[in-house]
């Protein structure tokens, strides 16, 4: 059997009433009755989806983090991000003087579910490499800014550690770079040019798009199609199930997400028009 957290027996029993759950006794009208949520939130909000991995999904827990996920976005104000956005984070850093420490740098990978979110920032400073993996929903993360809103090729970049340092160098007075509210995030084609071997990953054998050619002896890719995924395992539909998230799952979560993300923003909105009037009096 899979290991399960344990939980406060009042605080299970509290959310498998819940309508918010699923339940035999809550009317499949009443369940639908949501407006249209649009269709890149479960890439913007990835981390409120389920587990991936089946052995490790629990409906409970996974309720019960997304309620502390909203509650810590009444507080900070998460932006949309992807892998090559430019991002900026201040922390809490009782070692500072000011108490605070900021860190820019290009967001180099994304993951984790739930309170497991997290996100990695890489930047070239002094011709050091420096790689920061901060939690998202961290208390200790007093502001979160994408200066540069875009994608990149590939899913990580990682391979970014054995490109030369022009690749990852940003600075770290670099100002935000708005775009126009509805437009489509840009994606950037750049193709980076790898150092001669050796690297600290065989990036022959990934199927990377963001790399230029590696210009390798043939033997490096026969060796990489060796390793590859065996063409029969495509057609494995029980890994596919247990490695998938349910599209009624995901569509159910994201209408949550979608209701509870205006609500957050009303609140926003009156806090900022109250601090307003304060400040004019």
């Amino acid at each position: 059997m899979p290991k399960r957290l344990s939980l406060k027996p009042e605080e299970v029993e509290k959310y498998r009433k819940s309508k918010l759950i699923d339940h035999p006794d809550v009317p499949v009208a009443e369940k639908t009755q949501r407006e249209t949520v649009p269709a890149d939130y479960r890439f913007v909000f990835p981390e409120f989806l389920p587990d991936p991995e089946y052995d490790r999904r629990d409906r409970v827990r996974e309720r019960l983090e997304r309620d502390d996920m909203y509650r810590r976005r009444m507080v900070i104000e998460i932006p949309e991000f992807y892998v090559g956005s430019i991002m900026a984070v201040t922390i809490a850093d009782e070692q500072t003087p000011s108490k605070e420490s900021r860190f820019v740098g290009i967001c180099i990978d994304r993951g984790g579910i739930g309170l497991r979110a997290f996100f990695i920032l890489r930047n070239v400073v002094d011709g050091l490499g420096v790689e920061i993996m901060y939690e998202m929903y961290d208390p200790t993360v007093l502001s979160i800014e994408t200066l540069l809103l875009e994608k990149r090729l590939d899913n990580h970049l990682y391979y970014l550690r054995d490109a030369p340092p022009e690749y990852s160098t940003f600075s770290f007075d670099t100002e935000a770079i708005p775009i126009p509210k509805g437009t489509a995030i840009p994606v950037n084609p750049l193709k980076v040019k790898l150092n001669p071997r050796p690297w600290l990953e065989r990036w022959e054998r990934q199927d990377l798009k963001g790399i230029q050619e590696l210009n390798l002896p043939q033997k490096f890719y026969d060796r990489a199609e060796i390793h590859a995924e065996k063409p029969w395992q495509k057609h494995d539909l029980m890994k596919q199930y247990r490695s998938n998230i349910n599209a009624d799952d995901t569509e159910q979560v994201m209408k949550e997400v979608h209701q509870r993300k205006k609500a957050i923003d009303r609140e926003n909105t009156r806090r900022r028009k109250e601090a307003i009037f304060k400040n004019k009096k």
